[in-house]
């Protein structure tokens, strides 16, 4: 189930919803324009909203599936990292609404992905979960990577 949402949410839904509206709607915007802004609404706003709310309401999940850590101690700080997605998450769904959002949420929800995936990679003791969210990661970093040196450079 893990695996098919991260498919879901960080390949099929985005790549899905850019060549949906492109289209639909042509000429309106440059395809790494539309990169950006389903990618953002998708891997950063859904994905990491409902990665927040399951971290607030259930810390276990994530402590134990993703980190293998089993000791009750580990919830409050897996609970603290739930709040910081929850933040990330509402700025990647409001930026649908607000376009002058996406790049901002790009770059904080980029820079999140990559430093998580570096810890991922840097973890001794990798699970087969946290080698798929290692992997899942890199994918949206270089992706949101690519859309924000699009257009600040």
């Amino acid at each position: 189930m893990y695996l098919l949402m991260l498919i879901a949410l960080l390949l099929l839904l985005p790549v899905g919803s850019v060549i949906a509206e492109a289209l639909l709607h042509p000429h309106a915007a440059s395809v790494m324009t539309l990169v950006g802004k389903w990618f953002v609404f998708w891997a950063v706003g859904i994905r990491l909203l409902l990665a927040g709310i399951r971290q607030v309401i259930q810390p276990a999940f994530t402590a134990s599936e993703i980190f293998g850590i089993e000791d009750g101690r580990s919830f409050a700080i897996v609970r603290e990292v739930g709040f910081g997605n929850l933040s990330m998450g509402l700025l990647g769904v409001c930026s649908l609404f607000r376009p002058e959002w996406i790049v901002p949420a790009a770059i904080v929800g980029g820079l999140y992905y990559g430093l998580a995936g570096l810890g991922h990679a840097f973890s001794a003791r990798k699970s087969g979960k946290e080698y798929i969210a290692m992997l899942s990661d890199g994918f949206v970093f270089a992706v949101l990577l690519a859309f924000v040196c699009s257009r600040l450079f």
